[in-house]
């Protein structure tokens, strides 16, 4: 089986590409930010309260239950108060970014696979979804 002697050139491949990621300077950014996070328990207590509270109201709007405006409005002053917190907001951030490195990984490695080439700028701006997919883009 071809793949399994390519395995390990692969994986070492990728290791060099986790390297790199881990070797960008954003990245050590966004570390200490969510590093600071998790040391701070008063921001962690912050957004796991926040985090329950929507829970708790996106149970209700799932169950057809109407929310009162004061529910809606404790939760909006909370969420307020979350987002002031420059601790908290930083992690936000911080996982944003994570969030799109990611993606941005993903994409260029799906569609790499899909082509079975080195996507373009063109072929990862949305200019099709590839043969067969019918999107007509």
């Amino acid at each position: 089986m071809q793949i399994a002697t390519e395995a390990p050139s692969i994986e070492q491949k990728t290791r060099e590409l986790c390297q790199t990621i881990l070797d960008q300077p954003s990245m050590a950014s966004i570390r200490k930010r969510i590093d600071t996070f998790m040391a701070d328990d008063r921001a962690r207590e912050q957004y796991d309260g926040l985090m329950a509270k929507g829970q708790a109201l996106q149970q209700k709007q799932q169950m057809s239950v109407q929310l009162t405006g004061e529910e809606i409005n404790d939760f909006e002053q909370h969420r307020d108060s979350l987002l002031k917190n420059p601790v908290t907001r930083g992690f936000l951030d911080a996982q944003e970014e994570l969030q799109q490195v990611q993606e941005t990984i993903h994409q260029y490695v799906n569609k790499t696979i899909e082509l079975g080439r080195i996507p373009t700028d063109e072929d990862l701006s949305g200019g099709g979804c590839g043969h067969g997919c019918g999107c007509h883009h």
